[in-house]
């Protein structure tokens, strides 16, 4: 019984430690704010402030977004992708109006994505992770649901 109870802490210790390690290894995973001040919203307004959240997952990648836009309205959607380049559906009011997403994988730090209503592009948008992972940055370009076209740099610090 004596000899049993150090095994078990130390393996306790190490799925504590592999479950980090394995949320490390993703620099997407977590919460991020949008920094306002270093964004950019072409033709604009700016968005007043957006939390995504990422979470892995059996099913893929989670992402749910809430946002308060520029003539304040509010904005909610989720998607869960597999980072496979296939279509997977957005639930809630998506980005100009996108109902799905493909998204693909690049680099580690890097994610393409192409965002579609009723099966067409409407948008792409890269996503890439700063090297000390503090920092998200989303450059996407496409036409808004009014039919005009944008190109947005937005930037995310990490909660």
């Amino acid at each position: 019984m004596r000899k049993a109870l150090p095994v078990c802490a130390v393996a306790i210790l190490l799925l504590s430690l592999a479950c980090v390690l394995l949320a490390q290894g993703d620099p997407f995973l977590g919460t991020w704010k949008l920094n306002v001040a270093k964004s950019k919203f072409i033709p604009g307004p700016a968005r007043k402030s957006e939390t995504r959240m990422v979470v892995s997952g059996p099913n893929g990648m989670k992402v749910s977004v809430k946002r308060i836009n520029g003539d304040g309205s509010t904005q909610e959607f989720e998607y869960t992708s597999n980072l496979d380049n296939k279509t997977y559906p957005i639930v809630g009011d998506g980005p100009e109006g996108a109902d799905s997403i493909a998204a693909d994988l690049a680099a580690p730090n890097t994610i393409h994505s192409t965002l579609k209503k009723g099966g067409k592009a409407i948008a792409t948008a890269t996503l890439s992770v700063s090297a000390d992972g503090k920092t998200l940055t989303i450059t996407s370009k496409g036409i808004q649901a009014d039919g005009k076209q944008f190109s947005n740099v937005a930037v995310y610090d990490k909660e």
